[in-house]
This record gives structure tokens, C-alpha cells and sequence, in this order.
């Protein structure tokens, strides 16, 4: 049984952050799943929030200061106890919906890594040409460095196994945790499937928290996987008999809202 964890980081999102857990929830998904929030320590009341959706089974990880994107990222993955993962922001420029779609290929046993391609002109809004020209750019840089034919490196929506996940010894805390992933199962020879997905990008003004800089750094850690021995990976497949109870709350009775790195997860199913 396939059996997906979606982690979703989240930092001063109290403006989307309901809307996005809602649109999670409301899914009707192919195989059980599980959802775990980790809160990068937000100071503007998304906490509160937060609070009031672990009451409903979600599991939410509190970090207690801002320790950045892939930090809280690696910590979701941590208390995972799926299959497979995917990390969903909690901005909104990611549908939920598409979510079955990447299943599909997984659970049909095509492939393990399925990354949700945004394609240019199609159901998509990029912020600006700019940025949709930089993705481009170090996507092509990528394919170049490691034979790989990606068409969207940069997309938030990648579903791979979660024992993959830990085996790649990921060290980025940030923004740059995302670029060191797909560089390190390209190194390894892994070649995800790719399916098209929506996507409505907001900008600076609205929130956007990644720059050119971002850009820069991408280059530089795709640079430093090639030039490292590629990682060991489990070999499948990664199916389990395990079963789940559907959106339960956590196992500690309590409010659901789990500070220390011990704490129980919540197991979820559509």
C-alpha cells in the first residue's frame, strides 16, 4: 500500500495558511495520507491558527525560532511515517487537486519520483517573465550538468519516497534544501516522471519570499552534486501493508500541537 506524507513548512502565512490546509483536506485522495505542518516559528499569528486544525487530526510541529524552509522541511520528514512524501506550501500558488495525479503514476507502478511540471502558458500565472525565464535557465543548467531532460527543477511539487528523502543526507536550511534534493537523486541517476500541474505565482509584494539570489545559490549547489560521488539509495519497492485511520486526532490526546522532537504523528487518510 502506498501510503503519501505531505509536509507542509510554514512561516508568517496567516494570511493563506487556513485556505491552504483547507484545500488540503478537502481532497479526495487515492491512497491514505497524512499531514504534517511544521510552523518555522511565525510571529504573526499563524500559530493560532494552527491550533485550531490539530484538533482535527492535523499534525502541527512548532519550531521555536525561524530556522528556515528546509530545516522545517527535514523536520516534517523526520516524524513521516508514509511511503512516499511531498512538500506543499502553504502560499496557495499550488493546488491540492493536482496531488492525485502525481499518485497516479506511483501507484500504478510506473515510477517512484514524480515531480508536478509547470508549463509554460498552460494553467499557469508566473509573477513575472523574469522568474519564469530564471527557472528555465537553471533547469537547463541541471539537464547539462547531469544528463537529466527535467523541464520545471524548481516546482514545490516532487513526491518521492521517504526513505529516499533520508538517504540523501541533505545539510541546506533554507530555500536551498530543494535544489540540493533533486541535484542529489540526479547524481544518483534517478529520473523523475513528470505531470503538468496549475500554478498561480504571487510576487514580492504578496508575499514572495525567494530573489535572484536564490537563483545564484541554485547554480552553486547543482555544481557541488556533480562533483560529489553519487548517494546510495534504498532500492524498492517502497509499499507497505501498514494500515492508517482516517483524520484522527494525535495520539496524545492533547491539542495536537507537538514542540518536542519526540512527539507522536498523526496518521491521516482521505
Amino acid at each position: 500500500m502506498v501510503l503519501l506524507s505531505i509536509v507542509m513548512p510554514v512561516y508568517n502565512e496567516s494570511e493563506t495558511v487556513a485556505s491552504a490546509l483547507d484545500r488540503v483536506l478537502a481532497v479526495d485522495y487515492p491512497c491514505p495520507v497524512e499531514l504534517i505542518v511544521v510552523d518555522d516559528g511565525s510571529t504573526d499569528g499563524t500559530r493560532n491558527i494552527l491550533a485550531d486544525y490539530a484538533s482535527r487530526g492535523v499534525t502541527v510541529l512548532l519550531q521555536p525560532f525561524n530556522r528556515g524552509k528546509g530545516s522545517a522541511v527535514t523536520r516534517g520528514a523526520r516524524k513521516a511515517t508514509g511511503t512516499h512524501m511531498l512538500i506543499l506550501d502553504a502560499d496557495l500558488e499550488y493546488h491540492p487537486s493536482d496531488i492525485p495525479s502525481l499518485l497516479a503514476p506511483v501507484l500504478s507502478g510506473i515510477a517512484d519520483h514524480v515531480f508536478g511540471s509547470r508549463v509554460f502558458g498552460f494553467n499557469t500565472r508566473f509573477p513575472s517573465f523574469r522568474f519564469a525565464v530564471g527557472g528555465r535557465l537553471t533547469t537547463l543548467g541541471a539537464n547539462l550538468l547531469f544528463d537529466s531532460c527535467l523541464t520545471d527543477m524548481h516546482t514545490c511539487l516532487k513526491l518521492i519516497p521517504v526513505q529516499h528523502f533520508r538517504s540523501l543526507r541533505l545539510s541546506e536550511s533554507g530555500f536551498g534544501l530543494d535544489t540540493e534534493m533533486t541535484a542529489a537523486l540526479l547524481r544518483s541517476g534517478i529520473r523523475p516522471y513528470e505531470v503538468p500541474v496549475t500554478y498561480n505565482g504571487r510576487t514580492a509584494s504578496e508575499g514572495k519570499k525567494i530573489s535572484w539570489w536564490d537563483g545564484v545559490e541554485c547554480l552553486r549547489l547543482l555544481a557541488a552534486a556533480r562533483l560529489r560521488k553519487p548517494p546510495g539509495l534504498p532500492v524498492g519497492p517502497f509499499a507497505t501493508g501498514a494500515n492508517v485511520v482516517a483524520f484522527v486526532a494525535p495520539a496524545d490526546g492533547g491539542d495536537g500541537l507537538l514542540s518536542d522532537e519526540s512527539a507522536q504523528v498523526a496518521r491521516v487518510a482521505p
